[in-house]
């Protein structure tokens, strides 16, 4: 390596003394090509190391230090000569900073100058569940906010509520909840996202009107909210004229089957009964007056229909 560099600045000094171009004292000079570093955002958001990954590690004109190192569970990498060195949870930048200092350290190199690109990551998506349109794992290259991976799974479903959890893969058991929101300078733009995490879209309740309405079809319950008999009928435009208000019922799912309750809703919109609460899940059926043969085939006809229903975001 000494004589590598004598042979370097006895060029250099040929130059400029004019005895050979300048151009061709450096095509002379031998180099070893390294590896780009990865391109680190400024802030805390950048990728960290972790265990399975797989990194490259160039050190400046010594190529025999340089290689591709698996890190391994314990988090370490073997740096050749120089020994074991822990670097899971460091950035590129900060990875390179330490194995300079292992090789100071070790007497190996004077002024050591190291690169580290992470060419391969052991978990290279995130996992997009929940509420998209479509579910699955998503490669992550790069610093992305929340919204982009939900775009990139489709966008969310009309059932999607406003809740989405983040859970890191380095820390499963504290995931954080945070409210959808597309606005720039959210909360969810600032989320860090790593590979390996996983985003769940939360599905919104939803209650289903059905029949002799206006409009027929689900209306999200969101953040938790719950409406009454009388506001779902106000976001269904009302029942129409032909409507039998009070042979109304109400079908519930609970954990023993389905239950069925009549709704006297001709008396609740006189004020004359009280306004019941509905639930997630819960089909309000108006049946029009057209005779007992009707109401009798109401609740299968009921289910049915609710399941094709348009979504409305009524609140």
């Amino acid at each position: 390596m000494m004589r590598l560099s004598r042979i370097r600045i006895l060029l250099v000094m040929m130059a400029l003394c004019g005895l050979i171009p300048f151009t061709a004292a450096a095509q002379a000079t031998p180099t070893t090509a390294l590896p780009q570093a990865a391109p680190l955002s400024a802030d805390s958001r950048a990728l960290r190391i972790s265990a399975g990954d797989l990194i490259e590690l160039g050190v400046f004109d010594t190529p025999e230090l340089s290689g591709k190192l698996r890190v391994s569970e314990a988090g370490e990498v073997m740096v050749p000569i120089a020994g074991a060195l822990h670097v899971a949870g460091m950035t590129s930048e900060e990875a390179a900073a330490a194995v300079e200092r292992q090789l100071l350290r070790a007497d190996i190199l004077k002024d050591p100058h190291v690169s580290i690109f992470i060419t391969e990551y052991a978990t290279q998506g995130v996992n997009v569940a929940g509420e998209v349109r479509n579910p699955g794992i998503y490669p992550l290259l790069g610093t992305h906010g929340v919204m982009d991976l939900i775009s990139a799974a489709g966008g969310v479903t009309a059932a999607a509520g406003k809740s989405v959890t983040i859970a890191h893969k380095s820390d499963p058991e504290h995931p954080l909840v945070i409210q959808l929101d597309n606005k720039p300078g959210s909360i969810g733009s600032s989320v860090d996202i790593r590979p390996g995490d996983t985003i769940l879209v939360a599905r919104s309740g939803v209650v289903y009107v059905v029949g002799d309405v206006g409009k027929p079809g689900g209306f999200l319950l969101e953040s938790n909210e719950r409406l009454t008999v009388m506001q779902v009928l106000a976001l269904a435009s009302g029942t129409n004229h032909s409507a039998a208000q009070n042979k109304s019922r109400l079908i519930r799912k609970t954990t023993t089957g389905r239950l069925e309750f009549p709704v006297p809703v001709k008396e609740i919109i006189s004020g004359k009964a009280v306004d019941p609460m509905l639930e997630d899940g819960d089909i309000l059926y108006v049946p029009t007056n057209s005779g007992k043969a009707a109401a009798i085939r109401g609740t299968e006809a009921a289910i049915a229909l609710a399941t094709g229903l348009i979504i409305y975001k009524g609140i």
